[in-house]
């Protein structure tokens, strides 16, 4: 980041807290939250002293994120009402959450909560884009940077909210900002 440049606060559910970024909400009342750190991420639940998990970087195969909207798409009845409806979005009680492949091949999945504040649908595909583009490139630790997060996120959150291929969008800053 350049001097005089302010650090963009979340980009969906990504959220700056102190000086980490963190997936999820870690203020709400018995919420969790993954915080982004340098050797892996911590799955925290608020008022615990010491992480529930913690997977380190290099374990990790493949990252995908998902998240809703709203806080209630990530309910149970949420799910249903969406699956009802015949939407293309994620909901239920998995709809927020992330999950991968660690090495050798064990499935992993941790679900977050969501922000009391709506996601913009921009937001969320370019969050979700930005994790898929990350485990393309086998530079996943690069999510635990946060210099290097701060500059992605503050060139990927003003993206203007009908931007066609936002995926395109996260691969032109990933290549800026290289892996």
């Amino acid at each position: 980041m350049t001097e005089g440049e302010t650090v963009t606060q979340y980009l969906g559910p990504l959220e700056r807290v102190g000086d980490r970024w963190v997936v999820g909400d870690p203020n709400r009342a018995e919420g969790s939250c993954l915080v982004l750190a340098a050797g892996g991420m911590e799955h925290r639940v608020r008022g615990a002293a010491e992480p529930r998990a913690f997977v380190e970087w290099n374990r990790i195969g493949h990252l995908e994120l998902r998240a809703t909207m709203r806080p209630w798409m990530a309910t149970r009845t949420g799910g249903t009402v969406l699956q009802l409806g015949g939407g293309y979005m994620d909901g239920g009680r998995d709809g927020c959450s992330v999950s991968g492949l660690l090495r050798p091949h064990e499935p992993w999945s941790v679900n977050y909560t969501h922000h009391e504040r709506t996601y913009t649908t921009m937001h969320m595909a370019l969050a979700c884009d930005l994790f898929a583009k990350a485990s393309e490139a086998k530079a996943l630790h690069r999510l635990g940077d946060p210099e290097w997060l701060d500059a992605v996120i503050a060139r990927l959150a003003p993206t203007p909210r009908w931007t066609p291929f936002p995926g395109r969008r996260v691969n032109e800053v990933i290549e800026l900002l290289g892996t």
